[in-house]
């Protein structure tokens, strides 16, 4: 029944959305659903182009529309994995390729380069192997964190329909060379291992596997002892490891591809090998072990904090829970960490397990879900932030990444239109982190709006700007974690309840007082710099050299203290907050600008422009709650100093 519900609700909203539109105008409505997959297919599919068979062939004999003959070559050993190169010559282009998946990924860029006006000869390699996208989709068709709606793979009848859809985003997806999806969240069902939605997940794969993306799943550590079939989930009991080989060879019968596990254990609750008093390396290694004989992976997160250190600076939790373990895991698990310590702030240092961890495969883990970053009600363009990321942690010294993604079953997919750029712009950098924020930005407005320089270019400012305004109106100098309990949206910078552990308040990591504000990670506080590689202990460590972004990050500071600006820094903190907001204005002054642009008659768009003013509206509403909230309280401590 809810199945059947959720399908009826989802085709209402899809109706309503349509004819909301008919009513606003008789021009023709433009819902997102196209992404930044605009080119229009052929009438007749192309002659000119010819080669190997599957989805690169199929793509471009629909929306190729040049004059120029296109050939596919698949060449093994003349390229590495994934890579592909483009010969564009007066009379040929050729797309070569080692693999299938290549050529997919060049018959993509091709495509692109049609899009921007602009082809050429080049040569593509991945930076990473693994190019994940994560979901927190529940079985319940939920999505934890998310703001697009519903799930897209549970809750719903597995009809034509659904497969179609399925079918678009593994197209959006490989469009970008996102190579792997996992398919639920890390707070895992134990339910999500059982032969009922192994079947659905077997389905979801093998639509999946057509555009090169392989299919991963959470796991629920403590499944075999959840589901009933053993008393206990620890790592060390034989009929546990069994359990898990069994299980493996179960999964591998139904997707002799599958990709492997991705674990979230002994943190915020949820089981893992602490239980048993064994390491995470003894809980991995258990995994590892089945899967290995198909050549799967576990990818272990190192989010952890509040079983073995309680009380502990929380930032400093995952190294002191890995570096130790650093050589004792498998060669199939790979550690995934977040870019941050915390959790995915507006703005936080590098974490540090990316120093600590030398002998173990690391990979990183983006959130693209705009959690703490105004969810999808505010356009907050996250290249910029993560490019901030590659800046201290080089993308060398990584194996893969992965992205929580913000897809939902909204029409536009991502719920606001310029959400979509951060899952565009995810998949870009997962595939070249050298590339701009703002080459970035300028390729998904042209692709997605309009080529339009007096549209593209003011835009492209707004998105590169739009992250530095979402912290300095939410969380400037460093201040961090003083969101609204549970749903994270909002200021509450007074947060405290007794019945949360203190690591989960407001005021724990604020710790503002009549002498200043800020949390001491210093050598005289926390000592979290410690975990740091020189030169950053030290620049950190040291009020005078911190840089001001991550000031209130690592140490506590007066609130008379003289900032770079000249200002005090209860006068740099009003500055910051009231800077930000004015940018929030500034960005919906000009999106009104682009009205003409998106209204023009060879492009006429009204239901974008309209969604995306009353998102800016909002924006602008809440930017000045966070300023007038977080100064009201801080000024009731800095005696308006």
């Amino acid at each position: 029944m809810k199945q059947v519900v959720s399908a009826f609700t989802r085709l209402n909203r899809w109706v309503l959305c349509l004819f909301v539109s008919c009513l606003v105008c008789t021009a023709k409505a433009d819902d997102g659903s196209r992404l930044w997959l605009r080119y229009a297919p052929n009438p007749a599919p192309s002659t000119l182009v010819k080669g190997t068979k599957g989805k690169a062939l199929d793509e471009l004999r629909t929306y190729y529309s040049g004059t120029t003959p296109v050939r596919l070559v698949l060449k093994k050993k003349v390229l590495p994995p994934d890579a592909y190169e483009i010969q564009a010559g007066e009379r040929r282009i050729t797309i070569l390729a080692a693999n299938t998946n290549g050529l997919l990924y060049g018959a993509f860029h091709l495509l692109r380069m049609q899009q921007l006006g602009n082809i050429h000869s080049t040569r593509q390699q991945p930076a990473f192997s693994l190019r994940l996208l994560n979901h927190w989709d529940n079985l319940d068709s939920s999505i934890e964190r998310g703001y697009a709606g519903r799930s897209i793979f549970w809750g719903t009848d597995a009809d034509a329909a659904f497969f179609d859809h399925i079918d678009a985003y593994a197209r959006a997806n490989a469009s970008i060379g996102i190579n792997g999806i996992v398919l639920n969240n890390v707070n895992a069902s134990p339910k999500m291992l059982t032969a009922e939605y192994l079947q659905q997940v077997c389905a979801i794969g093998r639509r999946l596997e057509a555009y090169g993306i392989k299919t991963y799943l959470s796991v629920n550590f403590g499944s075999p002892k959840a589901l009933g079939d053993l008393p206990t989930a620890d790592p060390l009991d034989p009929q546990v490891q069994q359990w898990w080989r069994d299980k493996a060879k179960q999964i591998y019968q139904l997707m002799p591809h599958f990709g492997g596990f991705l674990v979230k254990a002994n943190s915020e609750g949820q089981p893992g090998p602490a239980d048993y008093h064994r390491t995470h390396a003894d809980g991995a290694n258990m995994l590892a072990d089945a899967l290995q004989p198909y050549g799967g992976i576990v990818m272990w997160r190192c989010f952890v904090y509040g079983a073995n250190y309680k009380g502990v600076d929380r930032v400093k939790q995952a190294v002191m829970e890995f570096k130790p373990l650093d050589g004792q895991f498998r060669k199939n698990v790979i550690l995934q960490t977040k870019n941050g310590p915390l959790d995915f702030q507006p703005r936080e240092p590098y974490s540090p397990v990316f120093d600590q961890i030398k002998q173990t495969p690391n990979m990183v883990e983006l959130q693209i879900t705009q959690e703490y970053l105004g969810q999808s009600r505010h356009l907050v363009y996250l290249a910029p932030m993560w490019k901030e990321f590659f800046s201290y942690v080089q993308p060398s010294t990584l194996c893969g990444i992965a992205g929580v993604a913000n897809v939902g079953d909204d029409a536009n997919w991502c719920g606001h239109h310029f959400s979509q750029a951060n899952w565009y712009a995810y998949g870009r950098l997962a595939w070249d982190p050298k590339l701009s924020s703002a080459g970035i930005a300028r390729e998904w407005l042209q692709q997605t709006f309009t080529t339009d320089e007096r549209f593209v270019r003011p835009m492209t400012e707004v998105m590169l700007a739009s992250r530095e305004a979402c912290v300095d109106y939410m969380m400037p100098l460093g201040l961090h974690h003083i969101f609204k309990f549970d749903h994270h949206y909002g200021p509450e910078p007074d947060g405290f309840k007794a019945s949360y552990p203190l690591e989960w308040c407001p005021v724990y990591y604020h710790q503002a007082d009549s002498a200043g504000i800020g949390f001491d990670r210093s050598h005289t506080g926390s000592n979290a710099v410690e975990q740091y590689r020189e030169p950053y202990r030290s620049l950190f460590d040291n009020v005078d050299t911190c840089p001001e972004q991550f000031l209130l990050w690592f140490h506590h500071v007066p609130w008379s203290r003289k900032m770079k600006s000249g200002r005090t820094l209860w006068q740099e903190l009003n500055a910051r907050y009231n800077r930000g907001v004015g940018e929030a204005e500034r960005f919906l002054d000009v999106w009104a600008g682009m009205k003409p642009y998106l209204l023009q008659a060879d492009h006429n768009d009204p239901q974008r422009w309209q969604e995306v003013d009353q998102r800016l509206r909002h924006q602008v509403d809440n930017a000045r709650e966070w300023r007038d909230t977080c100064l009201r309280y801080f000024g009731t401590f800095a005696g308006k100093r």
